[in-house]
């Protein structure tokens, strides 16, 4: 055995505990941790013969780059919709790392993780009230999610003219209608060979809305002249967290045949709040549903869902499934997420959603999400009150939407934003709405509190205010 892997196998006690310590002392202080920082390091372009063993690995990371780490999981990085990582998803990510499983299939010879993802995709089933023919995986992020359902979609299209998409390529073009489409969807319909450009835009609802206007809509499907389409709708809209009307589509779907997916990668979890769960009514009757676990769950990185009803398995199957693996068995006689979504090879993710959910779950994360609109509204309401700052679009759930006051400030929207950040207590995001240059603050973890806000209003000012 390697001399550097011998030492380290002997010692992994002692090198665990001092990761550890070093991450327990990250957390303990994640509060305090900046939220962006101006370093650059050079990366270094040569790699040792012999390694250095994983205790000086870890003095060398000590050196170079731990001390520049962000708090980007902290309570006061608004930006992107960046959730922070519970106590037990954290227990949940290191046994996943340990383990180091595959998940694969549910049957025959082969590790457990399948089984695990499964009853985890259920207890979301049950944390949403979604029905039991949904079937879904886990995937790295919304973007996956998103193209994950679109690629069904896609093949579901195919077969409505008698043709297999996934083995034969697109031969005719597809049909899409969406109003505002998050940036992965479009992504996804490029990668899909779709095209991103391929899609119909149907307007938005009068009176600073983002959500369909559905007399539109049924214009739209009208010229269509019967043919299928693809329906990309929004649970909540990255910009104002705005939501299109579930059940005016749920009987649109009842006149018409076409595929609906509903990106709701962060405001899915309205349906966890008695006060805001209406917004999200009319879901059940998607085909497909994208959400993100790594927003507003909180679980470490790279962890998203996607759903789709059980009654496309087969399209699913068609789409994913390995062709010329042998090895790998019929992918038509036994279930296996080989077959059933884009990656062959994943880590159990679907292990720190499990232990997040059975840590606390419905009641837990109902107070999670309360607790984000409120610090929301919160913001929201400084905002209004004040005479240097105006929303651009009411806080309809955790995202607030804001810009300078006046017309003559827009010019320094960008500015102020730069200074803000630079301060390293706050962190949010710049945006276009309505054509205002503007900045979008997205609470989603569960450390925020009034006291964060606080400090995030008095940066605020004082930045305004030195102008």
């Amino acid at each position: 055995m390697n001399k550097q892997l011998k030492d380290d196998l002997e010692s992994i006690e002692r090198l665990l505990e001092s990761v550890k310590k070093q991450g327990l002392d990250y957390l303990n202080q994640l509060t305090e941790r900046p939220t962006s920082t101006k370093f650059i390091v050079e990366p270094t372009i040569t790699l040792n013969n012999i390694g250095v063993g994983g205790f000086n690995a870890l003095q060398q990371f000590n050196a170079k780059f731990e001390p520049i780490i962000i708090g980007s999981a902290g309570p006061r990085y608004l930006g992107f919709v960046t959730g922070g990582a519970t106590p037990a998803s954290i227990v949940g990510d290191w046994l996943t790392t340990i383990y180091d499983q595959n998940t694969q299939s549910t049957k025959g010879q082969g590790d457990i993780s399948a089984i695990i993802e499964i009853e985890t995709i259920k207890l979301l089933l049950d944390l949403f009230n979604l029905p039991s023919d949904f079937i879904g995986g886990f995937v790295t992020g919304a973007t996956m999610s998103n193209y994950t359902c679109l690629a069904v979609a896609r093949q579901w299209f195919g077969k409505y003219y008698g043709q297999d998409f996934a083995k034969e390529g697109i031969s005719k073009k597809i049909n899409i209608l969406s109003a505002v489409p998050h940036s992965s969807a479009i992504k996804s319909l490029s990668m899909l060979g779709i095209g991103s450009n391929n899609f119909t835009k149907v307007t938005t609802e009068l009176g600073n809305r983002e959500s369909i206007d559905i007399s539109d809509l049924e214009a739209k499907i009208k010229l269509l002249n019967g043919a299928p389409f693809i329906l990309i709708t929004s649970g909540g809209t990255v910009n104002t967290v705005d939501f299109d009307d579930f059940k005016a589509i749920s009987k649109l779907k009842e006149k018409h045949d076409f595929w609906w997916h509903i990106d709701s990668a962060f405001g899915a979890f309205a349906v966890c709040s008695p006060t805001h769960k209406h917004l999200m009514e009319g879901w059940e009757n998607a085909d497909s549903i994208t959400i993100d676990c790594h927003k507003w769950l909180n679980v470490p990185y790279e962890n998203a869902v996607f759903l789709v009803k059980e009654q496309h398995k087969i399209l699913q199957t068609e789409t994913f499934q390995n062709t010329n693996a042998p090895y790998l068995g019929n992918p038509l006689d036994n279930f296996s997420y080989l077959n059933f979504l884009p990656e062959n090879s994943r880590r159990l993710k679907a292990l720190p959603v499990w232990f997040s959910l059975v840590a606390y779950g419905k009641k837990g994360y109902q107070e999670i999400v309360e607790n984000s609109i409120a610090m929301a509204n919160l913001l929201g309401q400084f905002i209004e009150n004040s005479n240097q700052f105006e929303l651009l679009a009411p806080v309809r759930l955790n995202n607030v939407c804001f810009t300078l006051q006046g017309e003559e400030n827009q010019k320094h929207v960008s500015d102020f934003l730069i200074k803000l950040n630079d301060t390293e207590k706050v962190f949010m995001t710049p945006t276009v709405y309505n054509g205002k240059k503007g900045i979008r603050a997205s609470f989603v973890n569960w450390r925020t509190t009034k006291t964060d806000i606080e400090i995030i209003t008095s940066e605020m000012n004082k930045i305004a205010s030195s102008r």
